[in-house]
């Protein structure tokens, strides 16, 4: 089994950030819900989605979160927002070309001041 590259969030950020941030930042943060992998129930979590060359992107900060192996498990998950719910299905991007993704992500969303350090902790984001 692979190492399993992941910073994990600190307790304000799981337990306040996490609640919080779909109430203020509605137009940027949706929420994904995706079956568990080992229970089956929907778990659901804050995601940004950039949208990057006419695609849309979810992308793990924290790299290998438990709801990224939770869609990689399912492949399809719902994201809603306070107007609509969508099913997606969703398909891993492959290495080569997760560098511009990252870069465009922190761009983008870079002022936030979790996304930067914890991709810099990441020993390969």
């Amino acid at each position: 089994m692979a190492p399993r590259h992941y910073v994990r969030p600190n307790w304000m950020q799981r337990h306040v950030g996490n609640r919080l941030s779909v109430l203020f930042r509605p137009s940027v943060i949706l929420r994904l819900s995706v079956a568990g992998r080992h229970t089956g129930r929907s778990q659901t979590v804050p995601v940004v989605l950039l949208h990057h060359s006419g695609a849309r992107y979810l992308v793990s900060v924290h790299g290998d979160s438990d709801w990224v192996r939770n869609l990689k498990a399912a492949g399809t998950a719902t994201l809603s927002d306070r107007k609509r719910t969508e099913s997606i299905t969703a398909t891993e991007v492959p290495v080569a070309q997760r560098g511009a993704l990252l870069d465009a992500y922190v761009a983008k969303f870079g002022k936030n001041p979790s996304v930067t350090p914890t991709l810099r902790a990441l020993p390969d984001p």
